[in-house]
Order: C-alpha cells, then sequence, then structure tokens
C-alpha cells in the first residue's frame, strides 16, 4: 500500500508541476491581455506619452514578453515572485500578510460545511426517495442555482440592515473575543457555505446511493443486516474516496468564492489583494495571487487521489 500510495503521489507531484507551468504560461498570457498597464494606471490617463514611457522603463515593462515571463518565473522558483509595481513592496511580503486570513476564513468554512454536508448527503442516501430527500434535492439545486453575490447581499439585507444583528463588514482586527470572532465570520462563511453544503451534500449522495446498489450491499441486507448498519459499515468505508473527491471539488470551488464574498464583505485575504491588484494592473501580485491559487486546487486534488486509494482495497493491490 504504500509503494501505491507513493507511486501516486509522485505521479501527481509530476503531472502538478507540469500544470503549474502551463498555468504560469496562461497567466502571464492573459495578464498581459489587459489593457493598459501599471504605468498608465499609475499615472492616469491625463499622463503624457512621454511620461508613461519613462514610468513602463522603470517598471521594465518595455522589455519583450519571453523576457519578462524568463524573469518572472526564474523568481518565482526562487522563492521570490517579484517586487509589486504599485506598492514598491515584495510581493511575497504582501502575500504573507493576507494569506493567513484567508486561510482561516477558508477553514472554518470548511469546518462548518464539510460535517453538514456529509450528514445531509448520506441521510438523504439512505432515505432517497422519502420526503426529507425530495426536499434537499431541491433545495441542493435552489442553492447551487444562486450566486454568492445574492447570497451575500441577502445575508447583509437581513442580518445587517433588517435585524442589526451582524455587521455588514468582516471587521477582524479587532477580535477579542468568541462573540466577536462569530460576528465578523458568520456572514462570510454563510455566504459560501450555502453552495459548498448544496454541492457536497449532492456528491456525498450519489456516492453513498451508488454503493448501496452494489451486489454485497444487497447481500447484507438479504442477511437481515439493519439499514444503518449497511450504511455505515458496508457502503460508507467504500464511499470514502467518491466522498474525498467531492469534498476537494467543493473545497475548490471554496477557493473561487473568496473571491466574491472577500470583496463584498471587505475582508482583508488574499483574494482581495488580488482583486485590487487586477484594478491597478499590478501584474507580478496578480500572476503571484493565481499560481497560490492553482497550487492550492492541485494539493486538493492529491489529497483526494491519496484518500480513495487508501480506502479502496482493489485500488491498493493494483
Amino acid at each position: 500500500m504504500n509503494g501505491t500510495v507513493g507511486r501516486l503521489i509522485i505521479n501527481r507531484l509530476g503531472l502538478g508541476i507540469l500544470t503549474l507551468l502551463l498555468v504560469s504560461i496562461g497567466v502571464f498570457l492573459i495578464t498581459n491581455l489587459l489593457p493598459g498597464d501599471a504605468a498608465q494606471a499609475a499615472l492616469g490617463q491625463a499622463a503624457t506619452s512621454e511620461t508613461v514611457a519613462a514610468l513602463r522603463l522603470q517598471f521594465g515593462l518595455d522589455q519583450p514578453a519571453p523576457v519578462r515571463y524568463f524573469y518572472w518565473l526564474s523568481g518565482l522558483l526562487s522563492g521570490n515572485p517579484g517586487i509589486s509595481l504599485v506598492n514598491n513592496m515584495p510581493v511575497a511580503q504582501l502575500i504573507g500578510g493576507r494569506l493567513p486570513s484567508s486561510l482561516l476564513l477558508a477553514a472554518v468554512t470548511a469546518a462548518v460545511s464539510v460535517p453538514i454536508a456529509l450528514t445531509i448527503g448520506i441521510t438523504s442516501a439512505m432515505y432517497r426517495g422519502s420526503l426529507f430527500d425530495r426536499v434537499v434535492s431541491v433545495g441542493s439545486v435552489s442553492m447551487i442555482s444562486v450566486p454568492e453575490f445574492l447570497v451575500a447581499t441577502i445575508a447583509v439585507m437581513i442580518f445587517a440592515v433588517k435585524l442589526r444583528w451582524l455587521s455588514a463588514l468582516s471587521h477582524t482586527a479587532d477580535i477579542g473575543s468568541i462573540g466577536q470572532f462569530l460576528k465578523a465570520y458568520a456572514m462570510p462563511v454563510l455566504t459560501l457555505c450555502c453552495v459548498i453544503v448544496a454541492q457536497m451534500s449532492r456528491m456525498t449522495r450519489a456516492a453513498v446511493i451508488d454503493q448501496l446498489s452494489s451486489s454485497y450491499v444487497e447481500m447484507a441486507g438479504l442477511k437481515g443486516a439493519r439499514p444503518t448498519r449497511i450504511v455505515l459499515t458496508h457502503a460508507l468505508p467504500n464511499a470514502i474516496g467518491p466522498i474525498a473527491n467531492a469534498v476537494a471539488l467543493s473545497l475548490s470551488y471554496l477557493l473561487g468564492g473568496v473571491i466574491i464574498v472577500e470583496s463584498i464583505f471587505n475582508y482583508p485575504g488574499i483574494a482581495s489583494l488580488m482583486i485590487d491588484a487586477v484594478t491597478t494592473r499590478d501584474m507580478p501580485l496578480v500572476q503571484a495571487c493565481a499560481m497560490i491559487f492553482c497550487c492550492a486546487y492541485l494539493l486538493l486534488v492529491l489529497a483526494a487521489d491519496v484518500c480513495a486509494i487508501v480506502s479502496n482495497p482493489r485500488l491498493r493491490n493494483r
């Protein structure tokens, strides 16, 4: 088993490195296709062409795109993603000040959404076709169809404007108690959990139902095993792999959802930093943030694959 998992990790790491290389090329090309640049954004539309050209020379934007990509990639590999063109600070320092906040938001959201989604998905699979299952199915489809910005807007209108229980902005700098922590993170986590729980519960339900329709589960039922025992003892252990993939895919969606949530609630995370960098055409900062999101997604997929191998005897013995 250790050899299988080791080979899996090595293969996935190799594919991940190749994927990151391709993503770096795509990110660099796309960011360079954006209209304007940091020099034009810093000086404004009223600046003369000579002033813009001088600032472009100072930023190194006058060099050909392949040369700039080579220097950026070599710096990224050495742990130095460059200097922010707007803040004149190391990109690593800017990201390091925001990344813990984004990780904390993601961790709190995962801690809340995963248990709820797994419980709903497994229960729906156990009682498929019942009223509870139909209500959950309709509710899941409805929540998936609603975009995050609408959920966030409704949450602000209800809890901040109407009831005045929570603040419309997420103030994380003044947290000194559990109550303040809950108030600061309640609406961002609620907004992210709505779609994540709906997606994860549907995928979990499908994975458990797939195992419940297998022959060994039917044999266990013929032997007189109770439905709860069949699900927990027979179906659920074999569904861990698909469930892990469902969790990984749902949490990878979280990486994109935080961009909208951090922007709406003014949360000081890496996603809001990336939005500000796009506005000011700070390309080194945009490119570094995009690579971080890609790395996080690949790590989640790798974790899901490892869980699938460890939990499935057929894959372990292959």
